[in-house]
């Protein structure tokens, strides 16, 4: 899979946007609150903050640019680049580096409260719209002796990319199990596909991954590995998660997704597509209007994307949905 990672040299438009490179943008900002007409007068350009290279965000990320680029006719020139992840890809949208983030529905709510790695400080970001349910995948190796979250206490365990959603998911689901994150295990903080080459040659005990179904990287590892490797049951964590998050739930990992004997249980969280709060009415609007036009397109890039609906796309609290969004999903 071919990897993006740009920093943009943003070129010189009309109406006194910002140039330069290295954390400005040029999508236009400061939204004063008029009329909507969900179409972008000027060429612009924007950054899509996505997550790993063998993971759903990047897929979809790519794609959606493309099509974001068709749908406007070239007006709107995106570009998707790699990342590690919800937290990291939080941060670099409010500093600018990016116009639009994937993230997870608990990170992006800590980030508009002020709360977990947001401790304090709350982030002026909002949703384009809720996307497709995140699956928490543990995957541990068969001859590792682990039956239980429990059981990762000694063992090499990648918690996934430093400031990613999958590392935040991790440390809670870790300590649901009455575990420390810090002490109790040994932490590898590890990108997919780097946690997927240590769980293939043994170097690495289990892993936890969030994403969309079915994940590249995972895919891979049940490929390449079968026998040696399986899920792990969560569904003994879901109280205490729900405890720190409503937004956690059930969820089943379906065994034809990556071609197993039987369904793995597991915890879900949505994702969310976010924007700076400042963000152009008319840009956010015809950003969203493009995700759910090019749907089919997106699908054929990733099928999590069939889980991205109308019906859902509101249920973004406590983020809030942008004005931009909001029309678009009202036309």
């Amino acid at each position: 899979m071919r990897r993006v990672a740009v920093i943009f040299a943003v070129a010189a438009v009309s109406a006194g946007l910002l140039t330069g490179c290295g954390g400005r943008r040029d999508a236009p900002q400061n939204d004063a609150g008029g009329t909507i007409t969900c179409e972008v007068k000027q060429e612009t350009r924007v950054g899509i903050a996505t997550g790993n290279a063998t993971g759903v965000y990047f897929a979809l990320g790519n794609a959606y640019a493309d099509q974001v680029a068709q749908a406007t006719n070239g007006k709107v020139k995106a570009t998707a680049s790699e990342t590690g992840a919800s937290v990291q890809n939080i941060q670099q949208l409010v500093a600018g580096n990016y116009q639009v983030a994937f993230s997870l529905a608990d990170t992006a709510a800590d980030a508009v409260l002020g709360t977990g790695s947001f401790d304090g400080k709350k982030q002026p970001v909002q949703a384009l719209t809720r996307l497709y349910p995140n699956y928490t995948q543990v995957v541990v190796r068969a001859d590792a002796g682990i039956n239980s979250v429990a059981d990762l206490r000694g063992k090499r365990v990648s918690t996934g990319s430093p400031k990613s959603g999958t590392e935040v998911i991790a440390q809670r689901v870790l300590q649901a199990a009455g575990l420390n994150p810090d002490s109790d295990i040994s932490a590898q903080r590890l990108d997919l596909t780097k946690t997927v080459d240590g769980m293939k040659d043994g170097s690495i005990d289990a892993m936890f991954f969030s994403g969309g179904l079915p994940t590249p990287g995972i895919t891979d590892l049940f490929t390449s590995s079968r026998d040696k490797v399986r899920f792990l049951d969560l569904s003994g964590q879901l109280d205490a998660m729900r405890k720190v998050s409503p937004v956690y739930e059930a969820g089943t990992i379906p065994a034809a997704t990556y071609g197993l004997p039987a369904d793995a249980k597991t915890i879900v969280v949505p994702n969310v597509l976010l924007v700076r709060d400042d963000l152009d009415a008319d840009l956010a609007c015809v950003l969203t209007k493009a995700l759910f036009d090019r749907k089919p397109q997106l699908e054929q890039a990733n099928s999590a994307a069939k889980g991205i609906t109308r019906d859902t796309a509101r249920n973004t609290d406590p983020v809030p949905l942008h004005r931009g969004a909001d029309h678009a999903l009202t036309k």
